[in-house]
Parts: structure tokens; C-alpha cells; sequence
């Protein structure tokens, strides 16, 4: 995990959650950070705890993944910054409830447009500085894109696309050294599901509820997903690329009885 101090990693929807927790684990190895989300508040909070016994503090670029022209100034603010790329961490991500009977097709874009179209957008802008450093991609999906559950459809076909364009770009840029991996997260807290609709009470249930949904009887913490994300992005996963890693307690594996 040493390598990390030589290289730059870019993390999307790092103001929070799970991309807050791969930035604290990288800057404790050593790793040059760029951080991106939409709340430069909360980017610079966790920015501040990043540089808290590491070298450098990480390099804070607001902006917005769903719009190109933030895509581009993201990726040309690094850039400037550090002069080269070495991992992309797409992480940002939002849910929406709703079957196909209530999912608006507003519903439907917002969710597309930020799960799977913004990480096509940053990963293409990616790959030629990716091809010089010989890097790498992690991609943060969901259980829900290797399992059918009712009630978020959109996010679904969301994460199921992510899995697929996982797959295959690591085919398109294995002959150039470049990996491409996802991970799956089960159930995890973090602010999403609060993002997306649910209350207090409503979301507590839901947390209760993985004691049953999830082999290992409870919700994952970000932590624990970041450190499968710090894995995937480092020396010690040389040999891993289009792979899809479950990190959900046991989740994929389970069945109705």
C-alpha cells in the first residue's frame, strides 16, 4: 500500500460517505488527493481531516459531475495542480425510490445522469492521463447492480450499467495497463438514503431490517467500503481488473427460503 505516496487520486462525491471515508484511509498512506462534490463546505471539512498528520493537504475543486463543462474543469484543475492522474475513484452517486408505475422520467434522467453518465463523461476525459501513469479505475456501484430489488428501479439499471461499463472498459484498456474495477456495496451508513426521500424514523427501520436482508446480520459501515476501494486502487490488486467485489455482508449470496 506504499505506492500510494507517489500517486495522485481523484475521488468524486468525496464530501460524504463512502468518498469521504477512501479520502481519510489514502491520505493516511500517503497518497496526493483531489476531492470533488457539489458542497465545498463539506469538501473542505474533509479535506481539514485529511491533512492532519499527511505531507500535503488534498487539492478541493467544487463542481457539479452531471454538467461536462465541471467535468472538464475538474479534471483540468487537477491536472494543473499535479501534473498527472493515477487513480479515478467514481464514487458519487444519488437514489431515487419508485417501480415502473411512479418513476418519473425526471426521476429516471437525474439518476441516470449521475450513477452512470457522469462517470462515462470523467472516465473518458481520464483515460489518456490514466494510459501514462499505468493507472487505475474503481467505480462504486451497488449490491443492487448484481440483485433485482422492488421499489428503486431507476437506481437499479443504474448500477447494473456501471457493473457492465466496469466490465467493459477494463476489456478496452487491459492491453494498456489500465485497470478498471468496481466495488458493491449492501446496505451502508452513509447519507444517501436521507438524500433520497427517506426520514428519520423510516430510515432506522431500514437499518434494523439488514439484520435480516444481509448474511452477516448488519448494515456496512463506509469505512469498510473504502477499504475494499483502497485495495482495488493499489499494487496489492496488480491482477484484478473487471471484477465486480460484493461488499455487503453476505447480500448477493442470499435467496427467499
Amino acid at each position: 500500500m506504499t505506492r500510494f505516496r507517489s500517486c495522485l487520486v481523484l475521488i468524486t462525491g468525496a464530501s460524504s460517505g463512502i468518498g469521504a471515508a477512501t479520502a481519510l484511509k489514502l491520505s493516511k498512506l500517503g497518497a496526493s488527493l483531489a476531492l470533488t462534490g457539489r458542497k465545498l463546505e463539506n469538501l473542505n471539512q474533509v479535506a481539514k481531516e485529511c491533512s492532519e498528520g499527511a505531507a500535503s493537504a488534498p487539492f478541493v475543486v467544487d463542481g457539479d459531475i452531471t454538467k461536462e463543462a465541471d467535468n472538464e474543469r475538474i479534471l483540468k484543475a487537477t491536472l494543473d495542480k499535479y501534473g498527472k492522474l493515477d487513480v479515478l475513484v467514481n464514487n458519487a452517486g444519488i437514489i431515487e425510490t419508485g417501480t415502473i408505475e411512479t418513476t418519473s422520467m425526471e426521476q429516471f434522467d437525474r439518476v441516470m445522469n449521475t450513477n452512470i453518465r457522469s462517470i462515462y463523461h470523467l472516465t473518458m476525459l481520464a483515460v489518456p492521463h490514466l494510459i501514462k501513469s499505468k493507472g487505475n479505475v474503481v467505480n462504486v456501484s451497488s449490491v443492487n447492480g448484481i440483485r433485482s430489488f422492488p421499489g428503486v428501479l431507476a437506481y437499479n439499471i443504474s448500477k447494473m450499467s456501471v457493473d457492465q461499463f466496469t466490465r467493459c472498459v477494463a476489456l478496452e484498456l487491459a492491453a494498456k495497463n489500465v485497470r478498471v474495477n468496481c466495488v458493491n456495496p449492501g446496505v451502508t451508513v452513509t447519507n444517501l438514503h436521507k438524500r433520497g426521500g427517506m426520514d428519520e424514523e423510516t430510515y432506522k427501520k431500514f437499518l434494523e431490517h439488514s439484520r435480516n436482508t444481509h448474511a452477516m446480520g448488519r448494515p456496512g459501515q463506509a469505512s469498510e467500503v473504502a477499504d475494499a476501494i483502497v485495495f482495488l486502487a493499489s499494487e496489492s490488486a496488480s491482477f484484478i481488473t473487471g471484477a465486480s467485489l460484493p461488499i455487503d455482508g453476505g447480500r448477493h449470496a442470499m435467496c427467499p427460503r
